[in-house]
């Protein structure tokens, strides 16, 4: 481009003028606008955009929204998916998260005009869903929940834990590190494989905080081993803390090996944790049940401030416990003869050469049913449509399995199937 035609690039004040972008400047912000238009620009200097498009290029380069996350449709089969944020909200959680962006009543009596609890409600709501739980608690992440627990009850003691229990979770956190770090000593008993009563009960002494059972919920040891069940534990002379992590409130049939909070309490546990974002298909949240006294010490801790849950949360929490049926139970419970039916007319309405449907195998995920199998359907691509549908709007993220991309459909509400056959169709159509 010679220098005139560079000269004809339009300032940056001149190219916001333009109507488009100045509401986008309302809706996404004028750093983000600003952002785009001068990435138009730069494309007009090097001279593969004629400078009369900035404008029209600058409102094409705009974001949806004022965030850089990027919907994705989740076709992995993974369930809970920590890399995509685990639980999907309900629509009754989004509209009560709404509710709560403004100015809200969270800890206002408006009858009193006076301070109120904080979170009541949505408490009210867990006591109500675990009725073997004499209080519950909300904080910030299922994390958070244990760290609290054991620095409410042990911080400069004793928590006795078994070695096959010391677990490493996403992104190399460990609860030997998580539990230390509250100023408790970790006293562990058995071996990797085996441990029973006895190796609990001779650790037990003055010095002693509590005793953390933790469910792996990430990987399975099988083969000659041995645990002692809270029942037993609960016949030890201190407090048991059970962290069951999945966040499964009732039994479940579909997972006959998942552990949940209502047994839990129901075999002795005086305080159980779990997260709110995996089984139970809430928001991001660290649950606490169980004995009353314990929990308001918990409650009254002072590290209870800083990991408290925010007013989003609360309301998103309360919703999905109240409303109806969550999307996560949605996809596990989903019926296999419909995940076909879906299957075959997504691929008939692709149309094209090397798509089929084929048997797949979806998962739990999110630390929960190690090793737990859902049986399924999938539609079978090649597997170099993996990274274009990443690369598309929105994002479609599926597996590779033996040189394929498979696009499996439980996580995937039916309302997006024509989204995604066009995502697909692009895909395919790409050079």
């Amino acid at each position: 481009m010679t220098a005139d035609a560079r000269r004809r690039v339009p300032r940056t004040d001149v190219v916001l003028g333009d109507a488009r972008l100045a509401e986008a400047v309302t809706r996404l912000g004028r750093s983000t606008v600003k952002e785009a238009v001068a990435a138009a620009q730069e494309q007009a200097r090097q001279g593969v955009l004629d400078p009369t498009a900035v404008a029209d290029a600058a409102v094409a380069g705009l974001p949806e929204t004022a965030t850089s996350l990027h919907e994705v449709i989740n076709a992995s089969g993974v369930v809970l998916h920590t890399n995509l944020g685990r639980a999907p909200l309900s629509d009754a959680a989004l509209r009560a998260m709404e509710a709560a962006a403004g100015y809200v009543d969270v800890e206002l009596d408006l009858a009193t005009g006076r301070r109120a609890a904080r979170g009541r409600g949505t408490l009210a709501a867990l006591r109500a869903a675990v009725p073997s739980a004499e209080d519950a608690l909300v904080v910030n992440n299922g994390a958070a929940a244990v760290l609290l627990a054991t620095t409410a009850l042990a911080a400069g003691r004793e928590v006795v834990v078994s070695r096959g229990e010391l677990v490493e979770i996403g992104d190399g956190f460990r609860l030997p590190d998580l539990i230390e770090s509250t100023g408790a000593r970790l006293h562990e008993v058995g071996t990797t494989n085996r441990v029973r009563l006895a190796d609990y009960a001779d650790a037990i002494g003055p010095a002693t905080g509590c005793i953390l059972k933790v469910h792996p919920s990430n990987f399975r040891i099988q083969g000659f081993t041995a645990a002692v069940a809270i029942r037993d534990l609960a016949t030890l002379p201190v407090p048991v803390v059970a962290d069951l992590g999945s966040g499964l409130l009732a039994p479940d049939s579909l997972l006959p090996d998942e552990p949940d909070v209502a047994s839990a309490l129901t075999a002795g546990a005086d305080l159980v944790t779990a997260s709110g974002d995996k089984l139970l298909g809430g928001p991001q949240a660290g649950l606490v049940f169980g004995r009353a006294e314990l929990v308001e010490r918990l409650r009254r801790h002072p590290l209870a401030r800083a990991v408290r849950i925010d007013k989003l949360r609360l309301a998103a929490l309360e919703a999905t416990v109240r409303g109806p049926r969550a999307p996560v139970a949605t996809a596990l419970h989903a019926d296999a003869a419909e995940l076909l039916a879906r299957c075959e007319r997504l691929a008939d309405s692709i149309a094209a050469d090397d798509v089929r449907v084929v048997e797949a195998t979806g998962t739990v995920g999110g630390g929960g049913a190690p090793g737990w199998t859902l049986p399924g359907w999938a539609v079978s691509l090649p597997e170099a449509c993996a990274a274009r549908l990443r690369a598309g709007r929105p994002a479609v993220v599926g597996r590779i399995e033996r040189g394929r991309c498979l696009i499996d459909i439980r996580c995937v509400p039916p309302a997006d199937d024509g989204r995604l056959a066009g995502a697909i169709r692009t895909a395919l159509a790409a050079p």
